[in-house]
């Protein structure tokens, strides 16, 4: 498979704090990879690293060809006029976990926005294509409905909606089941299944040890800014080879309350 995301050296700093320290990674077209860690690890930084939300201090997020923020003169970056950055970002689809819908705009008023005001797409195609995205996540009948009208999972399935309304390349979640109830998670999770089934490339930021362990083709696992391990999901999750990485995921895993696939699926 040929690569669709690679990171280059990847280094980010909040003041005195080393959030990032030199990420190289590579993700290919079709593949999920999720991304697992204790909070503080960076993973979320890394992330946003990626679509440029966040600048790097060093190194450079590429995307199928394009280098992320900059443009490449000689052998010296320079950062892209806005314009062009917003142009790039736009191909990367990203899932907060705080869904970040627009509260004075209906459901279908969200998925719209992006693909008619960024891509100048016409209103009746923008709908079209909005309605059928509803209709796979199951939002269909909550078109004319407010934000504030939805439940979490709603609301969140709704972003992934407006995501995959740009047509990404990529698919960006960060963290998207951590601010749900319990027993909302599996409804957002099983979206992202049918995604992943559908070969949508996804980097998926996560504490579900159960998803990830089903869906992923690999996971990465990432300590004080570091990747410590790497590989395919069911090595890495069964049998780690850095001790750091074995006491994080046996201490995730010994939680009553960890949300595995079957955890999910009994709750919803």
């Amino acid at each position: 498979m040929t690569v669709a995301v690679r990171t280059v050296g990847i280094r980010k700093r909040f003041g005195d704090h080393e959030v990032l320290k030199g990420i190289d990674l590579e993700v290919s077209h079709g593949e999920v990879l999720c991304i697992l860690g204790p909070s503080g690890s960076g993973k979320s930084t890394l992330l946003r690293c990626i679509n440029h939300l966040e600048v790097p201090d060093g190194g450079y997020a590429w995307v199928d060809g394009q280098i992320i923020g900059y443009d490449l003169q000689g052998d010296r970056l320079h950062e892209l006029p806005v314009r062009r950055l917003r142009a790039q970002q736009s191909q990367l689809g990203m899932v907060f976990q705080h869904f970040n819908l627009f509260a004075h705009r209906t459901v279908l008023g969200n998925v719209i926005e992006g693909p008619m005001v960024v891509r100048r797409l016409p209103r009746e195609a923008a709908v079209k294509r909005a309605m059928e995205l509803l209709d796979m996540v199951g939002m269909a009948e909550k078109a004319g409905a407010w934000p504030s009208q939805l439940s979490g999972g709603q609301k969140q399935r709704v972003a992934i909606a407006r995501a995959l309304a740009m047509e990404p390349r990529v698919m960006l979640f960060d963290e998207p089941t951590s601010a749900l109830d319990p027993e909302l998670v599996g409804e957002v999770l099983e979206v992202m299944r049918r995604l992943a089934a559908s070969g949508t490339t996804m980097i998926v930021v996560t504490h579900e040890i159960g998803f990830a362990r089903e869906v992923a083709d690999r996971v990465v696992v990432m300590i004080d800014g570091e990747i410590r391990e790497s590989g395919p999901a069911a090595q890495v999750l069964a049998d780690p080879a850095d001790p750091r990485v074995r006491s994080f995921l046996g201490r995730v895993l010994a939680r009553p309350s960890e949300n595995t696939t079957e955890n999910t699926q009994q709750r919803g």
